[in-house]
């Protein structure tokens, strides 16, 4: 019979744990898995969640009518080993929660969340958690080849905009757009965001 965990103390920190594994933690405490190390989250502050929601508010409008969905956290992305191609829990070892993310291959949403790559993936950065954001998550995104990965940074009023080279699979440049520019995707054809209404107050 499978053990509830329902403490997080239950777990051991150096352990490695599959998206089964995931499933049966009932803690009050927010994870992630990184390739099978459970990483914990920051507790978003009020700046971070008046982001999330006027960039949630934001995009929206853009996807309406349109194929790809907009989904906002809590929402579990499960990324594949790309050297393993099976869905079973058992053999996922990352599972994260994006701030936003946008998926236009409807067959990879499920009752649980997402399986298999977002097109687009935003992270906000929290106090405490700015090195998983811009090192791990990047890393983990170029490699499951997300096409465009924005880092959304409160304190500094920017945002980071990494999109996917088709030929090298590895992340271009970052853009930096500053608080008060207007910002565009490079995979969403004509959408574009004042970050004015991003960052307000």
């Amino acid at each position: 019979m499978t053990q509830i965990i329902t403490d997080i103390s239950q777990l051991d920190p150096n352990g490695t744990y599959t998206y089964a594994d995931y499933l049966t933690w009932k803690f009050s405490e927010m994870v992630e898995l990184i390739k099978g190390k459970m990483m914990r989250m920051s507790a978003p502050v009020t700046q971070h969640q008046r982001i999330s929601g006027n960039l949630y508010w934001e995009t929206r409008k853009y996807f309406e009518g349109k194929p790809c969905e907009l989904f906002s956290a809590p929402f579990d992305v499960r990324l594949k080993d790309s050297k393993k191609a099976a869905k079973a829990n058992k053999d996922i070892l990352t599972t994260v929660q994006p701030d936003l993310c946008v998926i236009c291959d409807a067959t990879k949403i499920d009752r649980r969340g997402c399986i298999g790559s977002p097109d687009l993936v935003v992270e906000i950065l929290s106090e405490g958690n700015s090195k998983k954001e811009m090192r791990i998550k990047y890393d983990l995104y170029e490699e499951n080849e997300i096409l465009e990965y924005w880092i959304v940074d409160p304190e500094h009023e920017t945002l980071h905009q990494f999109v996917l080279d088709e030929t090298t699979k590895k992340y271009q440049g970052a853009k930096i757009y500053v608080n008060d520019d207007t910002f565009s995707s490079s995979v969403f054809a004509d959408m574009e965001i004042d970050l004015t209404k991003i960052f307000t107050q």
